[in-house]
């Protein structure tokens, strides 16, 4: 921090003290709420580590690179928002760039194969049926080698980093284009191999899933009443595509339209707050993805469900000031609410709690020899089928991948 270059006029703000506190204040927001998603996140795939399936490795890396991002450059742009220039130098400039573009880059191409995986699952599941976990991994390997490729490159003299235009954070020098042909080839396959060829992948990948939804819908409608076709897994894929496209768009086409109008137009006709509006968007989307997928995978949600619930019942049994008869009250209740939450064939409700008319062992004994068979109906696949209680297993995740 205390390099001669930090005095330089390149890494002073170009913008105004109010937008420079602004950007701090949003990417504070930004840092909290992406630490929360994401280790959220991880905690929950941690959790049920052991029933992942192949496509989720994907959503795992995904909220990785996002936390990596996080760390790495928040830290960095909120205090020197703040102070209205950069403060730690050229090298950790250098860094800083080469992170934010590391990072960035291994979310978007993790997007890219996260999609394909998704189609191939859809549109052609006897290939997808034979993607495994370690398919995934190799897979996973690669999107970060292919990262790699992009963010070293300014480092070994392809390309080139440099503050951003508006100052207190770095990134690519998109002026160099204009003076070096090595700068000019780097930004061209960055635009080509970065975001052309994923956002035109992405957008296949989805536009054939719909198309596939919107067939085998045809064909489910008549064999699914219309209360239980809205739930199916065709409408949680048709939800997750959307929101995952909408969520690539929003994030980085801004950044992408502004840095190509400086690599490839007059650079400087390109107002620096357009860089920084751009960069907010960009960083938001480390706390899109977790928000995304936490909402629309049941699985996940359904685990952080149970975890939180766990904590909530350690927490009010550890409190010292816990009332017995208010935690008796609750048991009660909850198990309630569950009795009357499943219903049955016969017209009976499931029982939680003990027989009520059982004294002792050998009452016990004829009661559970007269307790009637109770059913219930299930759906397998388009077709109902009524089996006893006793045969019912773990309720099913509704699993989107």
């Amino acid at each position: 921090m205390g390099n001669a270059s930090d005095t330089s006029a390149v890494f002073a703000s170009t913008i105004s003290k109010e937008h420079d506190i602004f950007m701090g204040s949003i990417y504070s927001i930004f840092c909290v709420l992406s630490l929360m998603g994401n280790c959220i996140l991880l905690l929950v795939a941690y959790h049920k580590w052991s029933t992942l399936k192949p496509a989720e490795f994907f959503i795992i890396n995904l909220s990785i690179s996002d936390l990596g991002m996080t760390l790495s450059l928040f830290p960095l742009a909120i205090p020197s928002a703040f102070s209205h220039r950069w403060l730690f130098g050229e090298i950790v400039c250098q860094l800083y760039a080469m992170c934010g573009v590391l990072f960035g880059l291994c979310s978007l191409t993790n997007l890219t194969a996260l999609s394909l995986v998704c189609c191939l699952k859809v549109c052609s599941p006897n290939h997808g049926n034979k993607f495994s976990s370690s398919h995934a991994r190799l897979l996973v390997a690669g999107v970060w080698c292919y990262a790699s490729v992009f963010a070293v490159g300014p480092l070994a003299q392809w390309g080139q980093y440099s503050p951003e235009p508006y100052g207190t954070a770095c990134c690519i020098d998109w002026h160099a284009p204009n003076h070096k042909l090595s700068a000019l080839s780097y930004i061209v396959c960055l635009f080509v191999f970065c975001y052309a060829l994923p956002c035109t992948v992405i957008f296949l990948s989805y536009t054939f899933i719909l198309l596939t939804v919107r067939g085998s819908r045809q064909a489910v409608q008549q064999h699914v009443s219309p209360q239980t076709k809205t739930t199916n897994a065709h409408a949680l894929i048709v939800k997750l595509s959307v929101a995952v496209c909408i969520g690539f768009l929003v994030a980085w086409t801004p950044y992408a339209v502004v840095a190509m109008w400086a690599a490839f137009g007059d650079a400087t006709r390109v107002p620096p707050a357009a860089f920084a509006l751009a960069a907010i968007f960009a960083k938001s989307s480390t706390i899109y993805n977790p928000m995304v997928y936490l909402l629309c995978k049941p699985n996940f949600r359904e685990c952080l469900y149970r975890d939180t619930s766990m904590l909530r019942q350690r927490i009010y049994r550890g409190s010292p000031q816990s009332d017995p008869k208010e935690h008796f009250r609750y048991t009660s209740q909850r198990n309630t609410d569950k009795s009357v939450s499943t219903r049955f064939s016969n017209g009976q409700q499931e029982s939680y709690g003990a027989c009520l008319h059982c004294a002792d062992n050998n009452n016990a004994t004829l009661c559970h020899a007269t307790t009637p068979q109770r059913t219930a109906c299930i759906l397998t696949g388009s077709n109902y089928r009524e089996v006893t209680v006793s045969q019912l297993s773990a309720k099913p995740e509704a699993d989107l991948l």
